[in-house]
């Protein structure tokens, strides 16, 4: 099992995100993970709200082993190629560690403020993201394209250097049936989702199917899950702590995107966090990500070799 450390970055400012990133590093977590929004998506919307591809690549600079990537990059802030051309370029700050994470855009409020385009409803968004999904895998493979499509039009379009990471990871996040998971059987390496392992399994079976529809093994995409962890002496201190992010960030009762519930996965002791993350081992999810809210719970953080070495 692979760890991930996700940062919601609003309400924080650099220093303190800094050092959270390198604490997830020297912990031991696999990954680190930034959202992609303009404007705050959680509580109050004109809070601080860093900006992601420019962060992570700082966060680039600074770190040496974790991979690196967007939870998720939002497709319609940026035209595809402009995409390729950052994750490549991040991939060159970090040696070889980035993941394109990338989703079709939901936070209606930040493209009215900018005058971004969202277009006429989601699912046209999402036939958006599949269109620029498949451009940008080309570019990343080496493709010189040319293309008139329904969003997108290239003429030569190139995107050199290569990364230095073959293939280049591209991850989808989202759960939608028709669309979403058929896009992610297409041309992602990686999936992500929310939920508890039960919502995961089923999620998991329609892809298989989306999979076996496009001619490709479902073995070969990783699947990944986000979660809410909170480690503490007791199951109580966890919903404590989280109490008080709930309160901060104006999270409690939220609803996601995708129709789920959001909130604690599990709070309490190392063991207990390690049964519940077992749930999702079981079924065969390759790597969990733990969400992280300023002011960043370095207690949690600090104690996942703990939970690893109680699953391995």
């Amino acid at each position: 099992m692979r760890f991930g450390a996700a940062f919601w970055i609003q309400r924080t400012d650099w220093p303190s995100l800094r050092d959270a990133c390198l604490e997830a590093e020297n912990s031991g977590f696999d990954s680190i993970w930034l959202d992609d929004h303009l404007l705050s998506d959680e509580g109050d919307w004109t809070s601080p709200k860093l900006e992601g591809w420019t962060s992570l690549a700082a966060v680039a600079a600074l770190t040496h082993r974790a991979d690196l990537g967007l939870m998720v990059s939002a497709n319609t802030f940026r035209n595809p190629g402009l995409t390729a051309k950052l994750a490549t370029t991040l991939d060159h700050l970090s040696g070889g560690r980035a993941v394109l994470g990338i989703g079709g855009g939901w936070f209606e409020r930040e493209h009215d403020a900018f005058g971004m385009d969202f277009g006429s409803g989601f699912g046209e968004r999402l036939d958006r993201l599949d269109e620029a999904v498949g451009l940008i895998r080309r570019l990343l493979d080496g493709e010189r394209i040319t293309h008139q499509g329904r969003f997108y039009r290239f003429h030569d379009g190139l995107c050199e250097p290569r990364p230095v990471r073959q293939p280049l990871p591209i991850l989808i996040g989202g759960s939608g049936r028709q669309k979403t998971l058929r896009t992610t059987a297409r041309y992602a390496n990686r999936w992500n989702g929310y939920g508890d392992a039960e919502r995961i399994a089923e999620t998991s079976a329609v892809l298989a199917e989306r999979c076996e529809e496009v001619g490709r093994r479902f073995e070969d995409i990783s699947r990944t899950v986000s979660m809410e962890v909170v480690i503490r002496a007791s199951e109580a201190e966890a919903v404590a702590a989280f109490d008080e992010i709930e309160e901060l960030h104006e999270i409690r009762g939220r609803i996601g995107s995708d129709g789920s519930a959001r909130g604690l996965g599990v709070g309490g002791p190392p063991d207990r966090v390690a049964r519940f993350i077992g749930t999702y081992a079981a079924i065969g999810i390759e790597e969990v990500l733990w969400i992280f809210r300023n002011p960043w719970d370095l207690e949690t953080i600090r104690r996942l070799g703990e939970v690893r070495a109680l699953i391995e």
